[in-house]
């Protein structure tokens, strides 16, 4: 394991998924198919960041077992190929966050192999061009989540190399200015994931002080107030509890795939909003792995790269949640 490459979250970006009552039922037996898509163009890596606009799922930084990195890649959801973009100008790092407000991408925080890091920075996918922004105005983190919505991005929980975390921070782009939230109630911890449907965001999984964390939360974007909703091992055929997964949203729901939990996983669980329940998917075909990116366009979601031990990874592959599994797509 590298200092500290054990997972991003995220962004994000997001193997994470969720259901519907955990039914076993011969009926829903292998239902989910992955069909493989273009292999990553750049060197295989776990812990990087990334964001979704339009089409384009844009992906970088991260460690490949030997070197923390800087190159950013973008990947045409509907054509199926990948283009080397703008290398990240700040210092090269893993296990950064990623987040997309009105047609820009930003990442930031993350650690460089010595030190937790603060730093941002936004991308402008018309220009191929970066351009630093106001830095975090707490402690350095790494491993923490970020998301954006309603024209703003939010940053929140991590470890700052002492502690894990659980502060929210909000970013207003108009203003290059950070403010910060109250009133998450969860629990402390880092490696967590996040996906948002319509204007709700939803939070869960994660590590704190050796525990794996079972809390789950609806963040509601108007209101900026969080809600509880039933925990991640309510019912008992549930395993959803885990660390450095991935989450994405698609078609209404959510999914949280990956990530680890006394060893990598592949598993992948559906959450339905309407009812607050889960449900089991098949599980993402290719090498069980941790610390993976995900990114979705509302109506597609692909999953790849990460590590499983120390195996670098840089498959990418397309997820439809409800076609039958065929093992020979």
């Amino acid at each position: 394991m590298n200092r500290y490459d054990f997972k991003f979250l995220g962004i994000t970006v997001f193997c994470g998924l969720l259901f519907i009552s955990c039914s076993s039922d011969d009926d829903d037996d292998d239902l989910g198919n992955w069909i493989d898509r273009s292999v990553f163009d750049g060197s295989p890596r776990s812990s990087v960041s990334g964001f979704t606009i339009d089409n384009i799922g844009y992906v970088g930084v991260g460690y490949d077992g030997d070197d923390y990195l800087n190159s950013f890649w973008a990947y045409n959801i509907d054509g199926d190929y990948w283009s080397q973009k703008a290398d990240f100008p700040g210092s090269a790092r893993n296990a950064a966050v990623g987040f997309d407000v009105d047609g820009k991408g930003y990442i930031g925080s993350g650690y460089d192999g010595l030190n937790e890091l603060n730093d941002f920075y936004s991308y402008d996918p018309s220009s191929n061009t970066w351009q630093q922004i106001a830095s975090l105005p707490t402690s350095s983190r790494r491993s923490a989540i970020a998301f954006g919505i309603n024209g703003f991005g939010y940053f929140g929980t991590g470890f700052d190399g002492d502690n894990d975390r659980k502060d929210f921070w909000k970013y207003n782009p108009n203003t290059d200015s950070w403010s910060e939230l109250v009133g998450f109630g969860g629990d402390k911890r880092r490696e967590a994931v996040t996906f948002t449907i319509g204007d709700k965001v939803y939070l869960g999984t994660g590590v704190s002080n050796g525990i794996y964390l079972d809390d789950f939360w609806e963040f509601d974007s108007a209101s900026e107030s969080w809600t509880k909703k039933l925990d991640l091992d309510e019912e008992d055929d549930y395993s959803i509890v885990r660390s450095n997964a991935v989450a994405f949203a698609l078609n209404g729901y959510g999914y949280i795939a990956c990530g680890a939990s006394s060893g990598a996983l592949g598993t992948v669980w559906e959450y339905n909003p309407t009812n607050d329940t889960w449900e089991m998917k098949t599980s993402f075909e290719g090498t069980t792995r941790q610390d993976a990116i995900a990114f979705s366009n509302g109506s597609r979601a692909l999953v790849g790269l990460g590590r499983s031990g120390t195996l670098y990874l840089d498959d990418l592959d397309e997820f439809f949640p409800f076609e039958e599994y065929d093992d020979e797509d």
